[in-house]
This record gives C-alpha cells, structure tokens and sequence, in this order.
C-alpha cells in the first residue's frame, strides 16, 4: 500500500501490495485488493470488499454491504446505498449491493442497495440503478433503463431517399 496522502484515516482494513490511496480518505474495516487506486475525498465502509485492480475516483460513498469484484471503475462522487429504508432514528438493515467484474459506474451515479451490476456492465453518468443491471449492458436515466449492449455498435439509421421531382 502506497499513501499519497497527509490527511486519512484507515482502521482496521486489509489493503493489497501496489494499491494507492490518495488525501482525504475514510477506509473503515474494509479490504481492498492489490494495485487499486483510491481517490481523494473517498469514503469505504465496515465489511466492504473491493477486489484487484479497481479505480475509485474523488468522493466516491462505498457503504457496509457492498462487494466490488476485480477490474472495477467507480466514478467521482458516484453514492452506493446500502439501506432500503432509512431513518434518522431506530434500527436499520444493510441490504447487500454487488458490483461484479468489469462494472464502470459513471460520475454522479446513484446505486439503490440490493442490486447487482453485472460483469462488464457500464452505469450511465449520473443514472439511478433501482434494478439489477445485466452483464455487459449500457444503462442510463432516473431510473436507469438498458440503452444497448456494451460492445454492440450503435444502430444506424436507414438512409434517406432523396425525394424526386416530377416534371
């Protein structure tokens, strides 16, 4: 683990050989994998895993109850949740989130607990995932809804034909 940084806390977590962590980071009895880079202003709950060779941009919110897979791109101030209804006061319950392999949450994106982000899925700039997110889909909106498969090119609209005049 390399510290870039004067000001964090890190208690109690498990950080892998090669992983950076910049200023401004609150990492509480977590465990991420080796060569990851943590960006300034990143909060990691209790219990969270975070696997090999993910990116976790500025102000990224990563509560108790989620699972980051290998490979993963979370994006400036992109929020996990990790209770389905919460209150100011009295009990809660953590409601597990999963973020498999290869998953990119784009900046502002909003990840409603108890879902799951599949392998190779791309989360849209500032999209609210409600649902489970299919294995290398694209999705986007508030709430998110599937825009097209990642990889898949874009469908080209059908040529217009020109209009002839008739004399």
């Amino acid at each position: 683990m390399e510290i870039k940084a004067k000001h964090f806390v890190v208690e109690n977590c498990e950080v892998g050989e090669g992983t950076i962590i910049r200023d401004y980071v609150n990492l509480f009895g977590c465990k991420i994998g080796r060569n990851c880079k943590i960006g300034a202003f990143v909060e990691v709950g209790r219990g969270v895993v975070i696997g090999d060779n993910c990116k976790i941009e500025a102000f990224a919110f990563i509560p108790s109850g989620v699972t980051i897979e290998d490979d993963v791109f979370i994006g400036p101030h992109a929020c996990l949740t990790n209770d389905l209804h919460p209150k100011a006061v009295g009990d809660w319950e953590v409601t597990p989130t999963l973020i498999k392999k290869g998953a990119s949450i784009g900046a502002n994106a909003t990840i409603v607990c108890g879902v799951t982000v599949g392998k190779g899925a791309l989360v849209g700039a500032g999209a609210v995932v409600t649902k489970d997110v299919p294995a290398n889909t694209l999705v986007a909106g508030c709430p998110a809804r599937i825009i097209r498969k990642v990889g898949a090119s874009k469908s080209k609209k059908p040529a217009k034909k020109s209009k002839k005049s008739k004399n």
